[in-house]
């Protein structure tokens, strides 16, 4: 199939689902030349249980109608033009069916205006005098915007992101465009363009996980929702044994999981909680955890209505449930450096960028003072000094939310970290794949058979193991440490 076949290919898709997510798109093109698709003129000759195992089935009839009423469309035009061809007129024209394809809507992005009457009065006042808004209010502004471009286009498109961005330092050019000692970086916008396009991921992420196998059903059941397992990509399950739990423990109702749920919150305030109650109380409440983490939950609400949950003594039971595992292999107590060695050597070793993982600030820095816009989306620790040896005091953020600030060793900072992936759903990042899998595989003894954590890379094989894992794994055979340590 050349370049041109596939453009062909991916812009019938889009036309008729322009809102599908980029990964199910990369998917579906796959299946469909997997069914032996080569061009647009094979595309009546799929059906709708092709389809099935990639999209849900509204999504599916949608495709295979259109892609049938296009090709009886021109099948009629063609003869219509045969059997009258000195009669073609523009009415004849009109009166010939057309492709039920969705009807484009005008580019959206010349007719949007920006929200300024949503932004906060300090924003305002800080565009119109032509300073500088803090970070918080540009995030603010940043939000406003997105959250006014998703009510039109459910997933703009980075040129969209680029344009609105080109708008606003156009119109606010000194308190908005990128400059460093007077002088304009770039074009001047692409700051803004990177903060619009992170808040859309953002957004995006608590979307319903992408479909990656499905069983055949009925027709009676087509309209019943996708079960979660379902509709979870294979990194979210990827070495979980209880991922999802279909059933309410007999001995709880939603009742007694709301009052346990009430019940750790009130604890979370105190010093002197019982650490075997809260254990207990997490172990009930693991039915409710998951189902509110798995439909998309926001982070910053899970943070509020699970405290303990983002908590070591919380998230080890959490963590246990899910993978059967517990964090630590044996006791660390004694080997903290030995771990930050590990840690920093694996870094090393696979060519990994440390900032991705490790991010530095002051030793007096509190969790509200972290410039949490420079970070990573994925979890990492922020090490409050220096050097990770010399800290006496870590944190864990991911989606650029703190979870906990107020973590006193690296192993438990590292072990939430990493935790983090698993309990909220999260894909190693292609930037950390290597030191993450051996982590998992050596440190946290998860060793799934097939599948994989990593974000996934189109047009990439995904291996079983990281082949750079595997090697240092054998490099590393003769020696006892992982069981010394």
């Amino acid at each position: 199939m050349d370049d041109a076949e596939h453009s062909n290919i991916h812009s019938s898709i889009t036309e008729v689902l322009p809102d599908l997510p980029g990964a199910i798109l990369d998917i579906l093109e796959e299946t469909l030349q997997s069914l032996g698709v080569q061009t647009t003129e094979d595309f009546p000759f799929i059906q709708e249980a092709d389809l099935l195992s990639v999209l849900r089935p509204i999504q599916a009839r949608k495709l295979v109608a259109t892609w049938k009423n296009h090709k009886q469309s021109t099948e009629i035009h063609s003869q219509s033009a045969l059997s009258s061809p000195t009669s073609s007129t523009p009415s004849s024209h009109s009166s010939s069916p057309l492709p039920s394809c969705p009807i484009t809507a005008p580019d959206w992005v010349d007719s949007f205006q920006i929200p300024l009457e949503k932004f906060p009065e300090a924003l305002m006042q800080c565009l119109e005098r032509g300073k500088r808004p803090s970070p918080r209010l540009r995030r603010e502004m940043v939000r406003i915007v997105v959250t006014e471009m998703m009510k039109i286009c459910a997933s703009p498109s980075k040129r969209a992101s680029t344009q609105i961005a080109k708008k606003m330092v156009a119109k606010y050019p000194q308190s908005l465009q990128d400059v460093i000692e007077g002088d304009v970086v770039g074009p001047g916008y692409h700051s803004l363009v990177k903060q619009l396009q992170a808040r859309i991921e953002n957004v995006k992420r608590y979307s319903a996980p992408r479909i990656m196998k499905r069983k055949q059903r009925s027709d009676e059941y087509d309209t019943e929702e996708v079960p979660a397992e379902q509709r979870a990509a294979v990194q979210d399950t990827y070495g979980c044994i209880q991922w999802e739990m279909k059933f309410l423990p007999v001995s709880e109702t939603p009742e007694s999981q709301k009052d346990k749920k009430d019940k750790m919150k009130v604890l979370s305030d105190q010093t002197n909680f019982s650490p075997d109650e809260v254990k207990t109380l997490m172990k009930c409440t693991y039915y409710s955890q998951r189902k509110e983490i798995n439909k998309g939950t926001e982070l910053q609400t899970l943070i509020e209505d699970w405290p303990f949950l983002f908590q070591e003594i919380g998230m080890t039971v959490h963590f246990q449930e899910l993978t059967g595992l517990t964090f630590l292999r044996g006791q660390l107590e004694g080997c903290s450096e030995d771990v930050k060695d590990m840690v920093l050597l694996l870094l090393s070793y696979f060519e990994e960028k440390e900032e991705t993982l490790l991010h530095y600030v002051e030793e007096t820095c509190l969790a509200r003072e972290v410039q949490v816009e420079s970070l990573p989306v994925t979890p990492c620790i922020i090490v409050c000094g220096t050097s990770c040896y010399a800290s006496r005091q870590f944190m864990v953020c991911s989606d650029r939310k703190i979870m906990n600030g107020q973590i006193p060793t690296f192993i438990s900072a590292l072990c939430l970290m990493f935790g983090s992936y698993y309990c909220l759903n999260i894909h190693y990042p292609v930037e950390l794949a290597s030191t993450l899998e051996f982590l998992q595989r050596c440190f946290f003894n998860i060793n799934p058979e097939k599948g994989t954590k990593v974000e996934t890379k189109k047009n990439k094989k995904q291996l079983a193991v990281n082949p750079r894992v595997l090697t240092l794994i054998a490099d590393l055979s003769d020696h006892e440490w992982r069981e010394t340590c």
